[in-house]
């Protein structure tokens, strides 16, 4: 089911770079149910179903944002930079997990109290830089004898749960739900094409593993499986994120105001006479901001046609993120029903 592979990658840790223990996942659910593996020197593996001449590559990256050890106090303190987009006051007080070169150590964010913070600190911006971490050593010694370093990756310390109404909520499931997406359809696609599904590596750092496969690959089309924001909770507006939660998979035709990507139309058209004759539920999306492997694959050699099927998913970029899964589910049947389908461009 679904529901759990997505607890498998979302309880798995893979900052960008650091993608292998996903990595690994994929490839034993994979086992047996594609042709071949490859992977490159950044990391990206493609997991290849064989068919006919015309090549669907379709992307999903493996790893989630995270910290990185900067610099070790004497006290034993840390402190550490953010990989990828956080917003300062959702790390205040997380837990976290530091991956040493002895295993695992557990640490604490934390920050000066706000019982001691003055008037006019209370008015300030909460800044990461004002942030460390504590593992409850004493020393810098002490810290490097639990085998952490400058370098050390940082990832959150929380594990995936079940809400009500099949919904559910973990960390990284940006986008880990576009990677179960994609491996649930891997095993059951029955396309008369060649399908490249690649998992990509370092998309939250400027969606470098992506340009690097779409280049190796050369594909005829591309379609990024991601998360987008619906606007259907409190401090969002309809006019800011239109797609809802339940309401199924979302095809983004624009994003980030075309700065992003202009999705191909013969694409879109695919994949929405695709969903209509199968009626299956899906939601049309012209973004203000965001972007995915999309945006950089259409960009490669020659120029790729591509789109982003995207699940709508809360508060992402935190540790909660949460996402229906019946979006999902759609969202693989979608895919599935366009991949059968005869070249978008014939």
């Amino acid at each position: 089911m679904v529901k759990e592979l997505l607890k498998k990658l979302s309880d798995a840790h893979g900052l960008s770079s650091y993608e292998g223990s996903v990595r690994e996942i994929i490839r034993t659910e994979l086992e047996g149910h594609v042709d071949e593996f490859t992977e490159d020197a950044m990391g990206n593996l493609v997991a290849i179903r064989r068919g006919g001449d015309f090549k669907v590559m379709v992307a999903s990256h493996m790893d989630e944002i995270g910290l990185m050890v900067q610099y070790i106090d004497d006290e034993g303190f840390i402190r550490f930079v953010p990989i990828g987009g956080w917003f300062g006051p959702v790390l205040y007080t997380q837990r976290v997990v530091l991956h040493g070169k002895k295993g695992a150590v557990t640490g604490v964010i934390g920050a000066k109290p706000p019982h001691i913070l003055t008037p006019e600190e209370r008015k300030k911006e909460v800044k990461i830089d004002d942030f460390f971490i504590d593992i409850g050593a004493t020393s810098a010694e002490d810290v490097a004898n639990l085998g952490i370093e400058i370098g050390t990756p940082v990832t959150i310390d929380r594990e995936f749960t079940e809400l009500a109404n099949n919904r559910v909520t973990g960390k990284a499931l940006d986008n880990r739900v576009g990677v179960a997406l994609l491996i649930k359809a891997l095993k059951e696609t029955t396309s008369p094409h060649t399908i490249y599904g690649v998992f990509t590596v370092q998309e939250e750092l400027g969606l470098k593993g992506a340009k690097v496969s779409a280049f190796t690959l050369d594909p005829d089309c591309a379609i990024a499986t991601d998360v987008t924001i619906p606007g259907d909770h409190p401090g969002v507006t309809k006019k800011e994120a239109s797609p809802v939660m339940g309401k199924g998979p979302v095809l983004v035709l624009v994003s980030a105001q075309g700065r992003g990507l202009m999705a191909d139309w013969k694409l879109a058209g695919w994949l929405r006479e695709a969903a209509d004759e199968a009626e299956i539920p899906y939601q049309l999306e012209v973004g203000t901001g965001g972007n995915t492997d999309a945006t950089i694959i259409h960009l490669v050699r020659g120029g790729i046609p591509s789109i982003p099927l995207s699940i709508p998913a809360r508060y992402i970029h935190s540790p909660v993120e949460v996402v229906d899964i019946g979006d999902v589910e759609a969202g693989v049947s979608l895919l599935l029903a366009a991949l059968k389908r005869d070249s978008p461009f014939a």
